[in-house]
């Protein structure tokens, strides 16, 4: 592995208050930062983009390769006690946080088996924009709070009670999310929503405060 540390997420505990869940800080290697950085997407709207709807090079698609490697998902379902071989992989990609539709609080759908978030952005100041896994659907209720820093690892096993979110933010904020789910078929209409929604972007466009 070039990018991924997983000696490091093989080493961490699965934290089971209030729902299953794993934080690793580091999980991304330094020496790649300036390539991965260069590579990573340009995205200056806010949405979930997967990564047909992307442009990228190399260093990005490299990584996401290793994230979506056997070799990681064989640790994931160990540690969570979780049988995902053959479960098809929903790959996306967040460039940029708006204070109006981002970080409300949720539980994921119930086809998504485990969510995997990957945070690529230099050292996070702003109280805004840091996860927050709750333990009810008060945004001050939470068991852990993560930065959305460089290389920080957030895996979670979906639940009824797997709530989380984040306090508002609005600029640039990177992240690679990763959902295991059911079948191939939710995965599929998953993407025909994606590629719908922006179709409707696109001939309804809206602009981005800065």
């Amino acid at each position: 592995m070039k990018y991924l540390l997983l000696e490091k997420l093989s080493s961490a505990p699965v934290i089971m208050d209030p729902f299953e869940y794993i934080i690793v800080k580091g999980f991304v290697n330094t020496e790649i930062k300036a390539a991965l950085l260069s590579d990573f997407p340009k995205i200056q709207k806010p949405g979930v983009f997967p990564l047909s709807e992307l442009n990228y090079g190399p260093a990005f698609a490299s990584f996401i390769e290793e994230l979506e490697s056997p070799q990681l998902t064989e640790i994931i379902q160990e540690k969570f006690r979780i049988d995902l071989q053959n479960r098809p992989i929903l790959t996306t990609v967040r460039g940029w946080c708006s204070k109006d539709r981002d970080g409300n609080i949720h539980t994921d759908s119930e086809w998504k088996l485990v969510t995997l978030l990957i945070y690529l952005n230099e050292e996070w100041e702003p109280q805004g924009g840091r996860l927050r896994l709750l333990r009810s659907k008060n945004i001050n209720d939470f068991a852990a709070e993560v930065p959305p820093d460089w290389g920080s690892l957030i895996i979670f096993k979906r639940s009824d009670n797997s709530y989380h979110g984040h306090l508002p933010f609005e600029g640039e904020r990177r992240v690679v999310m990763l959902n295991w789910v059911t079948d191939q078929e939710k995965l599929k209409k998953e993407l025909e929503r994606h590629n719908f929604s922006s179709l409707f972007k696109k001939l309804v466009p809206f602009t981005i405060k800065r």
